[in-house]
C-alpha cells in the first residue's frame, strides 16, 4: 500500500505541465472507436483509468495503437464492435462504467462491465433506470452496484429525460445510447455540467443541437474519424492552483490548461476567495478552449459557495476544501449531495482529515462548513480517493508539522507522475510502498 510523506512548509514555482484530461481522453477514444476511419489522439492521459478504457475497446476489436500520449484508433464504425471474450474492467473510473454503459445498451452482443472495490461499491441507478426506459436490459448487483450485466440485442427508443441532479456522465451516457435510438434523445439539465460530449460529438460530425439546458439529438447518425489534441486537465492543475495561492511566496505556471467554461469554476471560486489568477495565451484546440494560468500567493478570504458554480468545479472540492482551510473565516458549500457517491463519500472523508490536522468543520447532508484555521501534523487516511490524497498533500505547505497520507495507489488513476511534478514545483512530497 503506497503512502505519501509530506513535509511541511515551502513554496511552488516555474512552469509546469499537468497531464491530459481525462474526461476529453475516456471519450476520444470511445468516440473514435465508433466512428468511420483513422482518428489520431495526442496529449492522452496515462492514467490507469484512461488506459482501462483502451483495453475495453481492444477488448471489442477495435485496433487501438500508442506511443506514449498519442494513440491512433482504426474505427471500426457504429456496429462494428464485437463480443468481448471476458468481462470489461473499468478499474476505479466512475466516468468509464458509466459513458460505457450507455454505448453498450445499444450493440447487438451482450457484456458485462466490472471494477475495483471502489467503483463496485458505486451505485449506477441514476444511469440505469434512464437507459431502462429506453429500453435497454441491465442487470446489477443490490443498489444498482457491479457488475453489471447488458442484453445485447434491444432497440433503443428514444426519451425525453429532465434530469434530477446535475450530471455530466448521466448526460454523456444518455447521448451514446441516443446514438443508436429510434427518434431524438431529449436531456434536459438543472444546471450546466461539463460539455466535453457535445463538443467532441461535433468533431466527429454528430448532428447536435444545444441551447440553455437543452440537448437534443437524433439517433442513426454516423460518426466520421477525427484528430484530438487533448489539452492538461484543470482538475489536475486545481492542485497546484491551490498551492501556489495559499504557500507565501508562490509563482506557478500551469501550461496548456483545457478552459472549457463547464469547468472552470475551480477558478471562479479561487478569485472569489481573493486568489490572485491571470489567463494568458488563449487558443482553441479540436474544439476546446486552452489557456496557460499564471497563479501567485494571496491571502484568502472564506466565502458562501454559489450553488450555480457547484457542478462546474464538482471534482475539485477536495482541494478547494483545502483552500478554504488556509481561508480568512468561515466557507460554507451547499448543493453538492453529489459529492458523497463519488470515490469516496468526498465531504465526510474531507471532513475527517481536516480535523485531524486541527480544523474546524461540519458536515451536512449536502455541503460542509470550514472555518480556516492553523493546521497541524497528523496522519490522514485517504480511503483510496486519488483527490483525497493530493488535496492533503496540497496542504502539507501550510501545516505546523509533516502528514502523512495513507492509501494513495490509486493517484496513478488520474496523475501517475503527481510526486514527481509536486517536487518539481517545490512541494515536500514523498512517495512510499508499493
Amino acid at each position: 500500500m503506497t503512502r505519501f510523506i509530506c513535509n511541511s512548509g515551502g513554496y511552488v514555482e516555474g512552469k509546469i505541465r499537468v497531464p491530459g484530461d481525462k474526461s476529453i481522453s475516456h471519450r476520444s477514444i470511445i468516440l473514435a472507436s465508433i466512428a468511420q476511419g483513422d482518428s489520431l489522439i495526442s496529449g492522452f492521459l496515462l492514467g490507469e483509468d484512461s488506459l482501462n478504457t483502451i483495453k475495453a475497446f481492444q477488448q471489442m476489436g477495435v485496433v487501438i495503437d500508442r506511443d506514449q500520449d498519442r494513440v491512433e484508433v482504426k474505427g471500426v464504425g457504429m456496429t462494428g464492435l464485437k463480443r468481448p471474450s471476458d468481462r470489461l474492467d473499468m478499474g476505479n473510473s466512475g466516468t468509464a462504467m458509466r459513458l460505457l454503459l450507455g454505448l453498450l445498451s445499444g450493440q447487438r452482443f451482450d457484456s458485462c462491465l466490472i471494477g475495483d472495490q471502489s467503483l463496485s461499491s458505486r451505485p449506477m441507478n441514476r444511469v440505469i433506470a434512464p437507459l431502462q426506459s429506453m429500453g435497454a436490459d441491465i442487470v446489477s448487483e443490490t443498489g444498482g452496484r457491479s457488475p453489471l450485466q447488458v442484453k445485447g440485442g434491444r432497440d433503443l427508443i428514444a426519451i425525453e429525460y429532465d434530469m434530477p441532479v446535475a450530471s455530466a456522465q448521466v448526460k454523456s451516457c444518455l447521448l451514446l445510447a441516443g446514438l443508436y435510438a429510434d427518434g431524438e434523445t431529449i436531456i434536459r439539465e438543472p444546471a450546466a455540467t461539463r460539455d466535453h460530449s457535445e463538443r467532441m460529438l461535433k468533431a466527429f460530425g454528430c448532428d447536435l443541437s444545444s441551447h440553455d439546458s437543452e440537448i437534443k439529438m437524433h439517433g442513426g447518425q454516423q460518426l466520421q474519424a477525427c484528430d484530438i489534441e487533448v489539452p492538461a486537465d484543470i482538475s489536475s492543475a486545481a492542485f497546484f492552483m491551490v498551492a501556489a495561492s495559499i504557500a507565501p511566496g508562490s509563482d506557478l505556471l500551469l501550461q496548456h490548461v483545457g478552459i472549457n467554461p463547464t469547468r472552470t469554476g475551480v477558478i471562479e471560486l479561487l478569485k472569489l476567495m481573493g486568489a490572485d489568477i491571470s489567463l494568458m495565451n488563449h487558443r482553441e484546440l479540436g474544439g476546446e478552449p486552452v489557456a496557460d494560468i499564471r497563479v501567485r500567493s494571496a491571502g484568502l478570504k472564506g466565502i458562501e459557495i454559489p450553488r450555480h458554480l457547484v457542478p462546474l468545479a464538482i471534482d475539485e472540492f477536495p482541494v478547494l476544501f483545502v483552500a478554504a482551510a488556509c481561508a480568512n473565516g468561515i466557507t460554507r458549500l451547499s448543493g453538492a449531495e453529489e459529492l458523497r457517491v463519488k470515490e469516496s463519500d468526498r465531504i465526510q472523508v474531507m471532513a475527517n482529515g481536516l480535523q485531524v490536522l486541527g480544523i474546524e468543520v461540519e458536515t451536512k447532508p449536502d455541503g460542509i462548513v470550514i472555518r480556516g484555521g492553523n493546521m497541524t501534523a497528523g496522519e490522514i487516511e485517504s480511503h483510496g480517493d486519488h483527490r483525497i490524497a493530493m488535496a492533503f498533500a496540497i496542504a502539507s505547505l501550510r501545516a505546523g508539522g509533516d502528514i502523512t497520507i495513507n492509501n494513495c495507489d490509486n493517484v496513478t488513476t488520474s496523475f501517475p507522475d503527481f510526486v514527481e511534478l509536486a517536487r518539481q514545483s517545490g512541494i515536500r512530497v514523498s512517495s512510499h510502498g508499493s
